[in-house]
């Protein structure tokens, strides 16, 4: 695989000098406006994340003479223009957008950010061009579908999907709908779709993920009980992975710019197009088809009315599974970046209380597979179709976006 890396120029290398990452230490803070304070959902705070991360990315480009293809605007610039200023402004201007409620904690964030810049020429031009590149990705996602008044459609048939205990919550449906980053359409990969009730393959999903996702199952290891809820944190786990691998190989802030927008846009795309699919197919999930399989018309399962799930069933459909869309397009993403699979990393769950230990990109997405499983929110069929759609996704950007020039 041909690594996606690019060397940083001196100007660029803040690790080489101890200062902390820009664009790393930005990703921290719109986790904290995005996720802690905002509380977008996982399937909402990608959005916020890729315009974050885009205005970021073509301003850091700009900068350093556009060496690569811009995804929005390439703002006048010229090297030496202070590229910290530059990646606060971006970063700032699109976070106060969305959360204008946030000004206070955001302005100190952006105070606190330049003041380590010196005064002078070069920080007011990288000033300016953040604040042009974030104007563009603001004005680009002006009715883009967000927010939405889309709803889900409801049913008691059988394998259709409807609100599960124990929250009964229904949202999330204009994911499905939002405008993409990158791909064409939101059903650009749709699938063939879960399998059919009557059939031998919807038996083996069924029984599998009855016996070891149920809340009290007596064959899920403790490991595995782990591995569940540690994947289910909703601060997705991905972000700190995401910040470990880039400040552990060293990235300098122009590849890290381009690395985050990849991971950012391409998640966000992914994310619409599972959500299309969830909303095309409106399959059902576990803890509704086994407490009714008596009417599932398959010989091979059989119902239980008290069975219930490991894990809180998120409030949308089942197929396909959102995590597993998310996880593999950004593992695909970070090998195709640094042109290898086996890269080792970690990652502490709030969650779970623990830290768990990953050899490669490709361990963890396996991992994801069976964990959404374990949990007893997901079939295998949702799970594997998800990993489908996430790795095209990401393929279709890294082919279309973010080249060389």
């Amino acid at each position: 695989m041909v690594s996606l890396l690019a060397a940083p120029t001196p100007a660029q290398a803040h690790a080489a000098t101890g200062a902390p990452n820009p664009v790393v230490l930005w990703n921290s803070n719109a986790q904290q406006a995005i996720y802690e304070v905002a509380r977008q959902a996982p399937y909402v705070a990608p959005r916020s994340f890729a315009m974050v991360h885009g205005a970021i990315y073509d301003a850091v480009n700009a900068i350093s003479g556009t060496p690569y293809e811009p995804y929005l605007t390439a703002p006048p610039a010229r090297r030496g223009d202070s590229l910290d200023a530059a990646v606060a402004a971006a970063a700032y201007r699109v976070l106060i957008s969305l959360f204008p409620a946030q000004a206070a904690s955001l302005d100190e964030m952006y105070a606190d950010a330049l003041a380590k810049v010196p005064a002078g020429g070069a920080k007011n031009r990288g000033i300016t061009v953040g604040e042009r590149a974030a104007a563009a990705m603001i004005a680009a996602r002006v009715g883009d579908g967000a927010f939405g008044d889309a709803t889900w459609n409801a049913s008691t048939a059988p394998g259709q999907w409807r609100p599960t205990p124990p929250t009964l919550g229904s949202d999330g449906a204009w994911v499905g709908d939002l405008r993409p980053f990158v791909i064409p359409r939101g059903d650009m990969f749709r699938t063939a779709g879960p399998p059919a009730l009557t059939g031998a393959a919807w038996a083996r999903d069924f029984n599998e993920v009855k016996a070891i996702g149920a809340v009290n199952s007596t064959v899920r290891t403790p490991d595995q009980t782990e591995a569940a809820i540690w994947w289910h944190d909703r601060r997705l786990t991905e972000w700190e992975i995401k910040r470990q691998v880039a400040e552990r190989q060293h990235l300098g802030t122009l590849p890290a710019a381009r690395f985050f927008a990849i991971a950012e846009i391409a998640n966000a795309d992914s994310l619409i197009a599972c959500f299309n699919e969830k909303k095309f197919w409106n399959f059902w999930r576990p803890v509704t088809a086994v407490q009714s399989a008596a009417d599932d018309g398959n010989p091979r399962t059989a119902p239980d009315p008290a069975w219930m799930p490991l894990l809180v069933t998120p409030p949308f459909p089942d197929y396909t599974s959102g995590h597993t869309c998310s996880t593999s397009t950004i593992m695909y993403a970070m090998r195709s970046f640094f042109g290898r699979d086996s890269i080792p990393f970690s990652a502490y769950s709030a969650d779970s209380g623990t830290t768990r230990h990953f050899p490669s990109f490709s361990a963890a997405l396996d991992e994801v597979v069976e964990a959404r499983i374990w949990g007893g929110v997901h079939y295998r069929e949702a799970d594997v179709q998800g990993v489908r759609i996430g790795n095209g996704v990401a393929k279709y950007v890294l082919s279309h976006e973010f080249r060389r020039r």
